[in-house]
């Protein structure tokens, strides 16, 4: 009997040593202590976008909103024991409440921004900065987050000076959570933020010679392997980056895509282009799980905008061998609103009422009356001809400058034509199907300037050749898709991807785009068909515009000063004003009292023959507009709320 159990019990040594040696993640699985879940939550894109309430039409609207948003936060806590509150950028600009406070009212000392106080009510645990956050400046930037109750981070933004970081890096903080069986444990949670190094350009007048950006990939190779030095058991990207499969470059704009193949890194937030991921627009992309919401198996998520989606990802972490490791993820977003616009959740009153001095300043403020219009301003139909709300911007833009030139300081200048670069800011796509202008006939107020231009640029003007014109005009060009008369049937006319801010009407001068040739530049404006040509009969005065004739072009800050945009990155930055485009627009609706905002037509698409039904989406309101214009059709609904349209191109 003694001789049998010291068999058994040897038996079972030797087993042991089997399983540990031959089969050690079998004995690794069995000595795993109990898993633990953490649900990481984001909202991006805010824009100050804080209640739901429309400003340019100054009626509540539910498919925006921080306080509906917060509701659907309190929902996904709620539903676990561990949880973090993030914001992924672009938070203090893109509405009148983020002008009213910054612009009008201003901060005062003891004053903290409604976005902070919000922040601070709902308890987040880490913000990162957007490039927006630098549109009125970093003096202001900087007093916006004072009183803030959670670190802002960002690893790519430096002092110019000091070369010191303008931010904090990143943050490693102990997070208590609690296992599957209910026991405590502390995790070590770092988060790290980004943004695009493209701010250098866009706020050159805010930031050139205060602070310089690196890559957004580079410096995360960086920092992440010092955050795992430091204890960091869990990685999370703050990345105000989109997604895109393109070919890598350091100082790419969107590269959360990129991101996601750095070890270490173990969940991305992302945003930027207020677009959704997991979503059919990345369906093609590689390496990617819709299902689970994963790029190169990490969980990434795209929470839109304006807080209409709240971001969740899910977290599965195991001890292995002493340490805490991230078993598995998967990520999702919630809407505060079906298609329709129906509220699917309530709102939070509690923090209505913290930022409701803001809010009532906010309307009070774009209520004021400026002027009439004699007509209605719209720009349903923005992306196919030309425009009323594209068409008040470049009229003011144009008087200013003639203006200005008069100074005897652009002497030098006289005799050279006056033109004016507007785009349609509000032309649905990724905003939405409401996201368009539509101003009624009658009195015009501040919030319908607001409206038309949604930014805070100053205007500058551009000297270019007449080459370097038709340049700029082939890049906005590609707002179309390539039709094939041939073909025949219904062809998609816009181009998703293009946006429709690069879309740059130019007034001063006439001109059609040929739409059956391929596009010269892509989206980023990458030359793609050196041998396209979309530009025809370009004429100034009733003239052929030549290659080495001189004009100067009146645009905003944000264009001039871009490397990138064919035409305008050649020409030469003569005059940069201190007044803002809002302001500017303002005063010439003041100024004149009565306007007439009819579109001069100065472009076209090109007439062709063929069968083709070229089609195109925007608002379902826009029916009650196609009765003014011949060539356009309302066909039916869309998805996504929008509707579909026809316009007729062919003779």
């Amino acid at each position: 009997m003694k001789r049998i159990t010291f068999v058994a019990v040897l038996l079972l040594l030797i087993a042991g040593q089997l399983t540990g040696h031959i089969f050690p993640k079998l004995a690794n699985a069995v000595r795993e202590d109990p898993a633990v879940q953490l649900r990481l939550l984001e909202t991006t894109d805010l824009h100050v976008f804080l209640a739901n309430y429309d400003y340019y039409q100054t009626k509540e609207d539910n498919k925006v909103g921080l306080v509906k948003t917060s509701t659907l936060i309190k929902q996904a806590r709620s539903e676990v024991k561990n949880s973090l509150l993030f914001d992924n950028g672009d938070n203090i600009q893109g509405n009148p409440l983020g002008d009213y406070v910054a612009k009008v009212r201003g901060l005062k000392d003891g004053d903290v921004h409604p976005v902070t106080r919000a922040f601070n009510m709902l308890g987040y645990d880490a913000v990162t900065v957007g490039n927006h956050e630098f549109n009125y400046g970093l003096d202001f930037l900087t007093r916006a987050f004072e009183g803030a109750k959670m670190p802002i981070v960002n690893a790519n933004v430096y002092d110019a000076v000091t070369g010191k970081h303008y931010f904090e890096p990143y943050v490693i903080f102990n997070k208590k959570v609690i296992d599957d069986e209910g026991q405590n444990h502390v995790i070590k949670v770092g988060v790290i933020g980004f943004v695009p190094p493209q701010i250098m350009e866009w706020d050159k007048a805010n930031l050139e010679g205060k602070v310089t950006t690196k890559s957004i990939v580079e410096s995360a190779k960086k920092f992440v392997p010092e955050m795992k030095k430091k204890g960091a058991d869990v990685i999370v990207a703050l990345a105000h980056t989109g997604i895109s499969a393109e070919p890598y470059s350091p100082d790419m704009e969107n590269a959360a895509y990129y991101l996601t193949q750095i070890r270490g890194i173990d969940a991305v937030f992302t945003g930027h282009s207020h677009n959704f991921f997991p979503g059919p627009l990345y369906a093609n992309l590689p390496n990617t799980n819709l299902e689970k919401g994963t790029i190169y198996g990490k969980p990434v998520v795209m929470a839109g905008s304006f807080g209409s989606h709240l971001g969740v990802i899910d977290l599965k972490l195991q001890k292995i061998r002493g340490k805490w490791a991230v078993a598995g993820g998967t990520s999702t977003f919630r809407p505060i609103a079906d298609e329709k616009g129906n509220s699917l959740v309530a709102t939070d009153e509690a923090l209505m009422k913290e930022i409701l001095p803001e809010h009532i300043g906010t309307i009070d403020y774009v209520n004021q009356p400026i002027g009439e219009t004699t007509a209605p301003i719209f720009s349903y139909f923005s992306l196919v001809q030309d425009d009323p709300s594209v068409q008040i911007v470049n009229n003011a833009q144009t008087e200013y400058l003639v203006e200005k030139l008069k100074d005897p300081t652009y002497s030098k200048f006289a005799g050279i034509p006056v033109l004016s670069a507007a785009a349609p800011f509000k032309a649905g796509g990724r905003g939405g199907s409401s996201y368009y202008t539509d101003i009624p006939e009658g009195t015009l107020a501040i919030k319908n300037v607001a409206d038309l231009y949604l930014y805070p640029n100053t205007l500058n003007a551009v000297l270019v050749n007449g080459a370097q014109l038709k340049d700029w005009l082939e890049m906005s060009a590609g707002q179309f898709n390539q039709l094939n008369p041939a073909a025949g049937g219904e062809q998609q006319l816009i181009n998703p991807d293009f946006r429709s801010y690069n879309f740059d009407i130019i007034d001063g001068v006439q001109y059609q785009v040929d739409v059956t040739k391929p596009a010269k530049y892509d989206y980023n404006g990458k030359l793609i068909n050196p041998n396209s040509s979309r530009i025809v009969n370009l004429t100034c005065q009733g003239k052929p515009v030549t290659a080495d004739q001189k004009f100067i072009v009146a645009t905003n800050n944000y264009r001039a000063s871009s490397k990138t945009f064919p035409g305008v990155s050649q020409g030469e930055v003569i005059l940069q004003s201190p007044d803002e485009n809002r302001q500017i627009i303002t005063n010439y609706i003041r100024e004149n009292k009565t306007i007439n905002p009819s579109a001069d037509q100065n472009w076209s698409i090109a007439r062709f023959q063929g069968t083709v039904v070229p089609v195109f989406e925007s608002s379902p309101r826009a029916q009650d507009y196609t009765k003014l214009f011949k060539n356009i059709q309302y066909i039916g609904p869309s998805s996504g709320g929008f509707a579909k349209y026809s316009i007729d191109l062919t003779d």
